[in-house]
């Protein structure tokens, strides 16, 4: 008697493009997370995607449009040549243990040294540093909070900033300051303790009033990603880790988004005189291909925490996992070869200097545009300009930069929301862009202005049907949001 299974759909079908673009979304409506995929719909931005070059990309009408999106995870674009190539001889020719949990690994030793050499060319300081793998930047943050108490057992309370984004996981969300997200979460670790960003005299206030013996660390984004492309005042990083270095307080620097070179930089707190004592890496190490953390942690911290007996206090099943280390070692050997920091500095300075030029142009469309390096941003004025009880406020202003996106996804632009900054639309182009795709996707932001000169276009030019669906999805939404910058 035979026995039924569910048809099982075989990797070979999904390899040769068998599943059709209509039956890739009802897998994924019926399977996956349904809200966010609903919404993307809604929207028309949902895909399913094809690769033309790393930079472009193609939807099943065969439209072409430049990805600008991904989050700052995509440093290279989409499957990346120089990855795939070396993938392929790494398949043919690596004879390394896969999944090295309890024993040395080459791929893992060459990147870790590489890293620790790497930031100790710009803060000596760290030429002892030890490194602690995982496969995301939410994890990495997570270990950076385990170093600092252990460091510090003592101590009650976690420093961050308003505006800041850490991540997900409990840890790292308690120290993420948006209610919707935190809210039904609660409680959350105890002591974390938001403080003004770029506001040095009110941190040290604040510490003050804690006690700096019961403060376990501080944990700074040396620019706001997710808030929007916030660059704090000159002199606020430096000072911050002076005024903690006074107390014996963990610095921890979270360069998930902005170390490796997007915004021009190495390491972004580095630039701006932090010397922290712990550094946070993800997105870029990737390659956009593989999931890959690091944690990059002064010897003494280490040691304090896994230190002897206690070496396995912390673990992490797949991080410093043989490909996910070749992945990691080749991104950083493109991006050392090729000095993109210096790139995305000269491209970014052209690509700012275009944003600025639109803001003059399109005053009524634009409120604010920011940027450095290759992480840009753009915040739009309210496309509904009445004044707003606060709760539907903060809805005009996320509809605000939802339809922002939509529309620039019609110009052929496909960019980033931000999930701390509400009328925010963020630019996070391939490193390697190459300068004529660059200037491209800037005349199309360019015509996207052009057609929508006020921000009440925005909304004007959504089918109504489309808007009330929308209206309909945001309803159904938590009640609780961020008091929005903007």
């Amino acid at each position: 008697m035979s026995v039924s299974r569910p048809d099982f759909i075989r990797a070979d079908e999904v390899l040769h493009d068998q599943l059709s673009p209509a039956r890739v979304r009802e897998l994924e409506l019926t399977y996956g997370n349904q809200e966010l995929l609903y919404g993307l719909g809604l929207l028309e931005l949902s895909g399913p995607f094809t690769r033309v070059t790393p930079w472009e990309l193609e939807d099943e009408r065969g439209v072409r449009r430049i990805n600008a999106s991904g989050f700052a995870a995509v440093p290279f674009g989409d499957m990346p040549p120089v990855l795939t190539a070396f993938l392929h001889d790494f398949l043919d020719h690596s004879r390394a243990m896969g999944l090295p949990q309890q024993s040395v690994s080459p791929w893992r030793a060459a990147l870790q040294a590489n890293l620790v050499r790497l930031l100790a060319r710009e803060l000596p300081s760290h030429a002892g540093s030890q490194v602690f793998f995982c496969s995301s930047g939410t994890e990495a943050v997570e270990g950076a909070l385990k170093f600092a108490k252990a460091w510090r057992p003592r101590s009650k309370y976690q420093i961050s900033f308003s505006s800041a984004y850490h991540g997900k996981t409990l840890g790292s969300l308690s120290l993420t300051p948006n209610p919707e997200y935190q809210d039904i979460f609660r409680p959350l670790i105890p002591g974390a303790v938001t403080c003004p960003y770029g506001d040095l005299d009110a941190l040290g206030r604040l510490i003050r009033r804690l006690g700096p013996d019961n403060v376990t660390c501080v944990i700074v984004e040396p620019i706001q990603g997710e808030g929007g492309v916030n660059v704090p005042p000159g002199g606020f990083l430096r000072g911050l880790g002076e005024l903690c270095r006074r107390h014996g307080i963990v610095v921890i620097a979270d360069e998930i988004q902005t170390g490796l070179g997007r915004t021009g930089h190495w390491f972004e707190s580095a630039a701006q005189g932090l010397d922290a004592d712990i550094i946070t890496l993800a997105k870029p190490l990737g390659g956009g291909l593989t999931a890959v953390g690091a944690t990059i942690v002064r010897h003494d911290i280490y040691k304090k925490m896994l230190g002897g007996l206690s070496s396995k206090r912390h673990s992490n099943t797949f991080g410093g996992g043989t490909l996910a280390m070749a992945v990691g070692l080749k991104s950083l050997e493109y991006l050392i070869d090729h000095d993109f920091p210096a790139r995305s500095l000269a491209l970014g300075e052209v690509g700012l200097k275009r944003l600025q030029e639109l803001k003059a142009r399109f005053p009524k469309l634009f409120e604010e545009v920011r940027g450095q390096g290759l992480l840009l941003a753009m915040q739009f004025r309210p496309m509904v300009g009445v004044p707003l009880p606060a709760a539907l406020q903060e809805i005009v202003f996320e509809a605000t930069a939802i339809l922002a996106l939509r529309e620039l996804h019609g110009a052929g632009v496909m960019a980033n929301l931000s999930l701390s900054s509400k009328r925010t639309v963020r630019l996070t182009p391939a490193l390697d862009m190459p300068d004529e795709v660059f200037g491209r996707m800037f005349d199309r932001v360019e015509a996207f202005a052009q057609t929508h000169p006020n921000a009440r276009d925005l909304l004007l030019k959504t089918p109504p049907a489309m808007t009330a669906k929308l209206a309909a999805f945001a309803a159904s939404k938590p009640k609780k949001r961020t008091p929005s910058d903007g």
